[in-house]
């Protein structure tokens, strides 16, 4: 059966009211004029829609710079896509809020990078981010929208986890996601300060300790041997269910052009916004296109060209190794994961 995207996210835009020191999309303060057009926009929904029903992540930059935001939520909504915001929350208004509830929204993700203000207020790049990041997700609860916090780990966090979870819990957040550092984009100024392989261990397995009791859910993102760590850690012959439906979903490592994509302001497609191997481009050729023959997205879907240790892992179906990170370090997207201290045993897994 042929790969349908499960999760797009999709930079509406490059322009955003903060320079957070590890963004991505090394985001401006004004949009620049070669960002897909509300046409466009609709277009690549129509284009979407025609074969796929996944997870649409608005992202930017901060999407709700653009007064279109709205009306394109609403068009993918009204297409059979499930909608949902990323942004940094201080724009967030009751007005705000109850037009993305209309617009069909359903779930709102904020970022929160320290359990203090200091500390988040340095990666923001802004005096007060923290505290208008808690008034917006205190609005998105009001207005009865789900929330989920995401929160990008280096040295200068690693030992707030905790605290950050019991914020989320706090703040009735209903997902908290923990994303390990890809050093791309702005965020290639912390190219020392991601956590170091057995730091990144630790942090997984303290995240399995910590879902087995909290009450919302946590997911581990650009984290592929989480999935290793869960086969590893399951008791003696039991089976790891893993949820495939809905914004709870887990199914694989990696999922870099096979269950997901990028779409870049300017309508360029990569397999995920850390990797930086351009897959097509929906102004010249259509998304089911680019989504079907990109030379790209057909090597990352074949586990056989997988190299080093990777290739010899009997969890490289289900981890896979970040990609990104062993392009970024490696310059080849299929080589071996370059943070996994796991050494492979050999050993078939179906």
């Amino acid at each position: 059966m042929e790969l349908v995207p499960r999760l797009i996210a999709w930079e509406l835009t490059g322009a955003c009211n903060l320079e957070c020191v590890h963004c991505r999309a090394s985001a401006t303060k004004t949009p620049s004029s070669d960002e897909l057009s509300t046409e466009e926009a609709k277009h690549l929904i129509d284009d979407i829609a025609s074969f796929a029903k996944p997870i649409i992540i608005l992202s930017g930059g901060e999407p709700l710079v653009r007064d279109d935001v709205y009306e394109i939520a609403k068009y993918g909504m009204d297409k059979g896509l499930r909608m949902v915001l990323a942004t940094n929350g201080i724009l967030v208004t009751r007005e705000v809020a109850k037009r993305l509830k209309d617009a069909g929204i359903r779930r709102v993700s904020i970022s929160i990078d320290g359990a203090s203000a200091k500390m988040h207020d340095e990666f923001r790049g802004l005096h007060g981010a923290f505290d208008g990041a808690l008034r917006g997700m205190k609005t998105l609860k009001e207005a009865g929208l789900s929330l989920q916090i995401n929160t990008t780990i280096t040295k200068r966090n690693l030992d707030e986890l905790p605290k950050i979870l019991d914020l989320a819990l706090e703040l009735s957040a209903d997902a908290l996601h923990i994303f390990m550092l890809v050093p791309t984009g702005r965020g290639e100024v912390l190219a020392g300060e991601e956590v170091s392989p057995e730091e990144y261990e630790r942090v997984l397995n303290w995240l399995y300790d910590a879902q087995k009791k909290a009450k919302i859910q946590l997911k581990a993102t650009c984290a592929p041997h989480y999935f290793r760590i869960m086969y590893q850690r399951a008791k003696h012959g039991a089976r790891v269910e893993l949820k495939k439906e809905g914004f709870s979903a887990m199914t694989k490592g990696c999922l870099a052009g096979t269950g997901f994509c990028f779409i870049s302001r300017t309508g360029e497609v990569y397999p995920c916004g850390y990797l930086p191997v351009l897959a097509g481009d929906i102004r010249r050729q259509s998304f089911w296109e680019i989504w079907r023959s990109s030379k790209v997205f057909i090597e990352l879907r074949d586990g056989s060209r997988l190299k080093g240790k990777c290739a010899r892992c009997e969890f490289r179906r289900v981890c896979g190794g970040c990609r990104a990170r062993a392009y970024a370090v490696t310059g080849d997207y299929l080589d071996e994961e370059p943070y996994c201290i796991y050494q492979p045993g050999g050993a078939k897994r179906g």
